[in-house]
């Protein structure tokens, strides 16, 4: 098919053509343009969310040192993952994102394991994103009237929060759109009033020594090098959700260009702003113990109190309460469309009611909805155990990255074979495709790796323990259903139950 060769310059009406070319039947609107797409994904990524959230645990996995040196290493190396997923996502811009790459690229097996760990990490990062919002609301709440949060309190804020974003969700891509845009200023204003107001506070500041070479080890493990790994999670679990840009892709113009773009643009903006903000950060450290152990239960509250003192401090936390709402609202975004491809693959139970429309909005509102119940059941034992919560929301990245290297490894894999569309790394595609697909591996092992010692059950890590419920999911739900209704598309020739031979791990 030429016109997927670099080069090649289509107008956007194009956009459904080429669906139709990939077997699908264009129904949602295409409403979103080139910036849209990529805000979507640099509100996903959102780094005041992850840097601010996972703050407290890199100053005890390594300190300074690790945190920004870790963001620096792993920015580059996900840069890479990016960028040779853009690759593919040009070739395949669908709803479905590395589902439908990997299904394409290696067969239905493929899509289906990547389709569910994708799934999966969704699920848990809206679990993750809006419990942590609640989390924050309710430190903020705590400064403001004295109201000491509890787990019931956290849940019920958690509960809200996703019932808004269900209902912004349901009124169309074009108000989700709006708020990815005005997301992306308030990010990046945040990271400039947040930097700024640390940096001109006439209060104490740590020396370029102590920001870029400080260690701090809390974890019981003595050596250094395994410390980094493990902290270097800080960076690992904020760059995460950048899938989002391939999810929108059906209802972005000239998606084969526009969301290949969002990919890496969403990428390097949070890499370099992160940077600073978390640089920020750790120049304006008052008293390193005290933050660590801030009775508002937020490291990054306790510095803007001590810097700023309580309106200050407040009026900061709410830049980044509503950085992280913002964030949750994308992905809840990214998330349904996933579950409306997944179920027009047929691949979820009730399939038939998930892939609906909604004919006024041209939204999938029922599985919008289906993105917000599930997100709360999935919280609900943080009621009673801490570490139940951590194991489900753990899926996030350990579930996302390695069905972000899947669609790369099979293209690499294809060789000659495979066609890439028109926006395309050319020559460097396989040098930095195996670079990424390495890098995917290595850090989802550090993604499993014991963060702590001696490990209980609230201090075990489990990730390992989520990522292998996952696989075992994805392969006892293709033994019972998967091969027997799974069609990537309705225009599948193989018939529900057929065998295809020719596919395989």
């Amino acid at each position: 098919m030429s016109h997927r060769r670099a080069g090649t310059v289509e107008p956007a009406s194009s956009d459904d053509a080429f669906l139709a070319e990939l077997g699908i039947k264009p129904e949602l609107s295409r409403k979103m343009g080139a910036f849209g797409n990529f805000a979507i994904s640099f509100s996903v990524i959102c780094i005041l969310a992850g840097g601010m959230s996972l703050f407290g645990f890199g100053l005890g996995h390594g300190g300074p040192v690790v945190m920004l040196g870790s963001w620096a290493v792993i920015g580059f190396m996900t840069l890479l993952v990016g960028l040779s997923l853009a690759d593919v996502v040009s070739a395949y811009p669908t709803s479905g994102g590395p589902y439908f790459m990997a299904d394409k690229l290696g067969g239905r097996r493929w899509g289906w394991v990547t389709g569910w760990l994708n799934l999966l990490g969704l699920l848990g990062a809206i679990a993750g994103i809006d419990y942590g919002a609640a989390a924050f609301a309710g430190a903020f709440a705590q400064m403001q009237w004295n109201i000491a949060p509890t787990d019931g309190t956290t849940m019920i804020i958690f509960g809200c929060i996703l019932l808004a974003h269900g209902l912004l969700n349901s009124a169309g891509v074009r108000l989700v759109t709006v708020l990815n845009s005005i997301s992306v200023w308030w990010q990046l204003g945040g990271v400039a009033v947040i930097v700024g107001a640390l940096t001109i506070a006439p209060a104490q500041h740590q020396s370029p020594s102590f920001v870029f070479t400080h260690f701090h080890n809390d974890t019981g493990f003595s050596h250094p090098f395994y410390v980094g790994l493990v902290g270097s999670l800080i960076s690992g679990y904020t760059f995460c959700g950048y899938d989002a840009s391939a999810h929108v892709a059906e209802e972005t113009t000239d998606a084969q260009m526009s969301a290949p773009r969002g990919i890496v643009r969403s990428i390097w903006v949070s890499w370099a702003a992160g940077f600073v903000l978390l640089a920020g950060l750790l120049f304006a450290i008052q008293d390193y113990a005290g933050t660590q152990n801030s009775a508002t239960g937020v490291p990054p509250a306790q510095i803007f109190l001590d810097v700023l003192g309580a309106t200050g401090a407040k009026a900061l936390l709410l830049v980044v309460i509503v950085a992280m709402l913002f964030c949750g609202n994308a992905e809840v975004a990214a998330a349904s469309r996933m579950v409306y491809a997944f179920s027009r693959s047929r691949a979820l139970p009730g399939w038939q009611s998930w892939r609906i429309v909604n004919d006024r909005t041209k939204t999938p509102t029922r599985a919008v909805w289906f993105v917000i119940v599930v997100p709360f059941v999935l919280a609900l034992p943080a009621l009673w155990s801490p570490a139940a919560y951590g194991a489900i929301t753990a899926i996030n990245a350990v579930g996302m990255t390695p069905a972000y290297g899947i669609p790369v490894f099979l293209a690499l894999r294809k060789g000659r074979a495979y066609q890439p569309g028109r926006w395309s790394l050319g020559r460097w595609r396989r040098p930095i495709g195996y670079v990424a697909v390495t890098y995917v591996v290595i850090i989802t092992v550090v993604f499993c790796l014991p963060q702590s010692t001696p490990i209980t059950t609230d201090s075990f890590n489990y990730a390992g323990v989520t990522l292998l419920a996952a696989l075992l999911l994805a392969c006892a739900t293709w033994i019972t259903r998967g091969k027997r209704d799974y069609q990537l598309t309705a225009s599948q020739t193989a018939q529900p139950g057929e065998a295809l031979l020719s596919e395989g791990f």
